[in-house]
């Protein structure tokens, strides 16, 4: 079966947002890859200013997740224009109350609550945030008791 797995894109700060992400989910990164590890190219040059960047890092966070990302240069973009966390949310089911309650209340440190963490009309545990870093989130746990049946 097909996996989703999300990319994120960031203005430099890449780095320090996956730390944040590894903080609250664990693991470990099996690869950082920075703009200077890449092969010398006429097309694609990168400056000094950006060859500190991460060019692709990547968080495990289950078996089937896996969250990746990097850098913004004006080579890697569209345009080379960056616009920070217009144009996804991530939604994150969970297997209790309590692991819902622990990524919310650890992503959204440091950002905006835009929904609290709260039994939902659909019988659901739900709450949405935007991170200190811009990405904006959804947490859900499905609770088989609270389950609305047809």
């Amino acid at each position: 079966m097909a996996q989703i797995n999300v990319y994120l894109n960031f203005e430099g700060n890449c780095l320090e947002a996956f730390e944040f992400y590894k903080s609250v989910f664990g693991g470990e990164f099996p690869y950082v890859g920075r703009f200077s590890d890449m092969p010398p190219s006429e097309e694609y040059p990168i400056s000094e200013a950006d060859k500190d960047k991460i060019m692709h890092i990547a968080l495990p966070i289950s078996q089937e997740t896996t969250l990746m990302g990097s850098d913004v240069t004006g080579n890697t973009c569209a345009d080379g224009k960056f616009v920070k966390g217009n144009n996804i949310q991530l939604s994150v089911n969970t297997n209790s109350r309590e692991e819902a309650e622990k990524i919310f209340n650890g992503l959204s440190s440091g950002g905006q609550v835009t929904m609290p963490l709260q039994d939902t009309f659909w019988g659901a545990y739900f709450g949405m945030w935007v991170d200190k870093f811009g990405i904006s989130w959804m947490v859900n746990y499905d609770d088989p008791s609270k389950q609305q049946h047809p």
